[in-house]
């Protein structure tokens, strides 16, 4: 009688971790939250520095191994450093003084995702289009005078006297669509990716000097992200 008990227990205990498995492989909506790093590709490489990213996404799968995603992402990227002569009078020979070039970029896409239904491992692959906010800012460090100044809430003192100082020469920014292709491996509840976004940037005016006609360069992004996090 304790056999069929204990044979009755182990069989109800299968079955539902059975389900439980079931269940989780054929949630209709997944959530993922994900950190990584985002890296310049190309060009790009050469004006802006490596950072990192910050996503949010949400997934409903039509069916076992088709997704449709749609995901939120904040990149930091790196400042770049270049340095440029300059003069105060144009005439004469210029000193090279250091610019930076800082950029951070938001986007949403959206993307068809083709994935392994079940089991603990799943890979999948992905491909989208999205829209792609990127600001950029230039500045230069400088000296400045400040007097005698104290706030106690910022923390901050100073008797006066020169200070340095960072000189915001520009701010610009563009809103652009871009296409994204991918692929990943889901660990259970985890989950890490690489995705590769290409983005049709606007098309810049550079002088060329000498009278001609300025040449037309497009500001094309290139950019790998690779993400660990969460899905569920």
């Amino acid at each position: 009688m304790r056999h069929k008990i204990r044979l009755v227990w182990i069989v109800a205990g299968a079955l539902t971790v059975s389900a439980s498995s079931a269940d989780a492989q054929e949630k209709r909506v997944n959530v993922s939250f994900g950190a990584g790093y985002t890296a310049p590709n190309a060009e790009v490489r050469n004006h802006l520095g490596d950072g990192f990213n910050i996503n949010f996404g949400v997934q409903v799968n039509a069916t076992p191994t088709l997704g449709i995603e749609g995901l939120y992402s904040f990149n930091g990227l790196g400042q770049k450093q270049k340095s440029i002569p300059v003069s105060i009078n144009p005439p004469d020979a210029g000193i090279p003084t250091d610019f930076f070039g800082d950029m951070n970029m938001q986007y949403g896409t959206a993307a068809l995702v083709l994935q392994k239904p079940d089991g603990q491992v799943r890979p999948y692959g992905l491909a989208g289009m999205g829209v792609y906010y990127r600001p950029v800012k230039i500045t230069t460090p400088g000296v400045g005078y400040i007097p005698g100044y104290c706030d106690p809430w910022w923390y901050y003192c100073v008797p006066g006297g020169f200070v340095p100082v960072e000189n915001i020469l520009a701010k610009r920014s563009s809103t652009d669509f871009g296409m994204v292709f991918g692929g990943g491996v889901n660990f259970n509840a985890f989950y890490t990716e690489v995705r590769y976004h290409y983005i049709w940037g606007p098309e810049v005016e550079v002088p060329t000097g000498g009278g001609t006609a300025p040449d037309l360069r497009k500001a094309n992004g290139q950019f790998l992200a690779i993400t660990f996090g969460l899905r569920f």
